[in-house]
């Protein structure tokens, strides 16, 4: 069975620092493009990171390029998403994504084949 399970999440302040892991199922993480999506309250879900199946090639939301960072340890079967300078307008729940298809930016929700369950990130200003 499928499963992507997120961790990392948390209130913190404007200006800090956090970082989100999604575990994946061997299955999944050897043969599938990985992202990160999310959804602030009361707003669609939007992509926010993406990662070639090798780790060779990232993309990123104009929101939070400079600022987060993708990466992912096939060893582990772990993507991570490191968010530096964090925002308000960063609140969200943040989900892990899973794409059959070939790395591209920005991943679009209609491709992903396998969700997370998604885990809260809230600044505080």
């Amino acid at each position: 069975q499928v499963q992507l399970v997120e961790s990392g999440g948390g209130l913190v302040q404007a200006g800090d620092s956090l970082r989100l892991s999604c575990a994946a199922s061997e299955r999944v993480f050897s043969s599938y493009t990985m992202g990160w999506f999310r959804q602030a309250p009361g707003k669609e879900r939007e992509f926010v990171a993406t990662i070639m199946l090798s780790g060779g090639s990232t993309g990123y939301a104009d929101s939070v390029k400079g600022r987060f960072t993708i990466s992912r340890d096939n060893a582990k079967n772990t993507v991570y998403l490191q968010m530096n300078s964090l925002k308000p307008e960063d609140t969200a729940v943040y989900y892990c994504a899973a794409s059959i298809r070939a790395f591209r930016t920005p991943m679009s929700p209609s491709s992903i084949n396998y969700w997370g369950k998604g885990t809260l990130v809230t600044v505080s200003s």
